[in-house]
């Protein structure tokens, strides 16, 4: 079947309170989901994300073409992230499409893929079990906190969140001097003890456009990640700048805290210079910002194959959501990818699913520390085109 059209719109809703996000010195008054639309045969699939400038001028080279072409689309989606920006929706819209078609959840497509490009590891699909993330259809899901708060307001919202069933919540970083951040971990700890995993988002491998202070040096971050071991966290992620491969290595090798990152790194070749330096415990590239599903996959295997954690970053809405946990499945499933949950973006009052899937008919819940996957089609959950037409940009 050949792919007929192909289109992305934007839509914006206010956020009122503004979300303070700890990665940005600027509030956010709103949030956009740029949502690309590819069409065959009466099917329609969609992926979300970045804006994808350029998309207009080069939909022309995936119309016409075999929707289940599903290299030849990643190679395109590597050119044209190169030439204009990061297009990994379109790729995944492709994949939600082909598994509408097919009439399969998207990650039973992605392993019945899997087997038959490399016929070396043909197998049925592993049993699915309760180690790791991936579990009878389910996958574990961590709390990904994101505004900048006090210490005591970020201990009581752990409470909250570790008696919804969160396993596990990540904080996240953003004073000039690390020993406030550190403090705040600190009470987040006594607030919840062991019964809870603490994970650290340091904020460093990149920065906003308008954002232009410098990164942490490998002695900063040592320091840091030495008195996160004594508050027994789990993994400190992007604590360095992004491309700094050899001191990443020299930090995990030193630390006895896992070291985290990869999200916003754009070429496969750079995830290779990162296993092959040994930068990371754990590598969280997302599916709709950076790899797409074809090289997602790639990553997760590559990543096992050297002994390193595949859990990627989600933070985005519900589309990017659900395409992470249906890349982490298909890997689960497979038989590697044995990450112990993954990015589950949730800071109430202020980042709610209701906020973040705000174009889906129905929010993506999580129940006692599972996002239970669809059993329908594709990605598995549906737009609310009616509803969000009023959010639509221009």
């Amino acid at each position: 079947m050949k792919i007929e059209s192909i289109g992305v719109t934007a839509y914006r809703i206010p956020l009122e309170p503004a979300f303070r996000a700890s990665w940005d010195p600027v509030p956010r008054t709103s949030f956009t989901s740029h949502i690309v639309r590819v069409r065959a045969g009466g099917f329609e699939g969609v992926g979300s994300g970045d804006a994808m400038p350029g998309l207009a001028d080069c939909g022309g080279l995936f119309i016409g073409e075999d929707v289940f072409a599903f290299d030849r689309h990643a190679r395109v989606c590597e050119n044209l992230s190169f030439h204009y920006g990061r297009m990994w929706p379109v790729e995944v819209a492709i994949w939600d499409l082909a598994a509408k078609i097919r009439g399969l959840p998207l990650w039973r497509l992605v392993v019945e893929h899997e087997h038959q490009a490399d016929s070396t590891r043909a197998q049925q699909a592993a049993p699915l079990h309760g180690d790791g993330a991936f579990a009878a259809g389910r996958v574990r899901v961590y709390a990904s906190t994101g505004e900048r708060v006090s210490a005591a307001e970020r201990a009581a919202s752990a409470v909250v969140l570790r008696d919804a069933g969160f396993p596990a919540i990540k904080v996240r970083f953003h004073a000039e001097d690390p020993a406030e951040d550190i403090a705040v971990v600190r009470a987040v700890r006594e607030a919840v003890g062991s019964s809870m995993e603490i994970m650290v988002d340091a904020n460093q491998g990149w920065r906003m456009p308008w954002d232009i202070s410098p990164a942490w040096d490998v002695k900063t971050a040592l320091d840091v990640a030495d008195q996160l071991s004594r508050l027994g966290v789990y993994w400190l992620e992007e604590p360095l700048d992004r491309h700094d491969y050899r001191d990443l290595a020299y930090l995990k090798k030193w630390s006895t805290v896992k070291i985290a990152g990869g999200e916003g790194n754009r070429e496969l070749a750079e995830f290779d210079e990162y296993l092959a330096h040994g930068s990371f415990d754990v590598l969280q590239p997302d599916v709709a910002w950076t790899t797409g599903v074809r090289r997602g996959v790639e990553i997760a295997r590559k990543a096992a194959d050297a002994g390193v954690m595949y859990t990627p970053h989600t933070w985005g809405d519900g589309l990017v959501l659900m395409a992470n946990l249906q890349v982490v499945a298909a890997c689960a499933s497979s038989g590697f990818g044995t990450a112990p949950f993954v990015e589950y973006a949730y800071d109430p009052p202020n980042w709610t699913p209701e906020r973040r899937d705000f174009m889906l008919a129905s929010p993506i819940v999580m129940e006692d520390g599972w996002v239970s996957l669809p059993d329908a089609p594709g990605l598995g959950v549906e737009v609310d085109w009616d509803r969000i037409e009023e959010y639509r940009v221009g």
